[in-house]
């Protein structure tokens, strides 16, 4: 009788993280999306806040099909450079967007808009926040009913909340 005991230690060498330009990486983004394949995105920057934090939240984004007012959506706004926004107006073939944290708006075309996102993998869990789910569009609704006090929530998040709890 022989034994062969088997190998419980992983020799695998570990994951490296590598960041890439958006400018670069983003066109192959969205050519996996046209495709039809889903891309889960690593969230940087801050426009998003207060439920969205830079390198914290990941959005799982999809082709784009139709576009409508309060969609979280993937655009081009200028040459090689992309926000992860959401639509607050479609006029014609001009879409105006704005970062939940920005107070200022984008505009680009209907067909600079790539990608939107179907959910949200928040505070490193593997549950998704999708955005037709009551969840996301009760938040959606809410929010931006307050843009016209929203300057100041987010002047107290920054300033108060999150120095005393952290980020929501």
């Amino acid at each position: 009788m022989s034994s062969n005991p088997k190998n419980t230690h992983s020799h695998q060498p570990a994951a490296k993280e590598l960041q890439i330009e958006n400018r670069k990486f983003l066109p192959e983004v969205i050519k996996l999306l046209n495709e039809g394949h889903t891309v889960t995105l690593q969230l940087r920057g801050f426009s998003m806040r207060p439920f969205l934090e830079d390198n914290r939240d990941k959005a799982l984004l999809a082709k784009v099909k139709d576009i409508q007012v309060g969609d979280a959506v993937l655009a081009e706004t200028a040459p090689k450079h992309y926000v992860l926004h959401r639509i607050i107006k479609i006029q014609g073939e001009t879409v105006t967007l704005r970062g939940d944290g920005n107070l200022g708006t984008e505009v680009c075309h209907v067909n600079d808009v790539h990608g939107y996102a179907i959910g949200f993998y928040r505070k490193g869990r593997t549950n998704l926040d999708k955005t037709n789910g009551i969840k996301w569009r009760t938040y959606s609704h809410i929010w931006t009913a307050l843009y016209p006090v929203r300057r100041y929530l987010l002047a107290a998040y920054r300033r108060i909340w999150i120095p005393l709890f952290g980020p929501i």
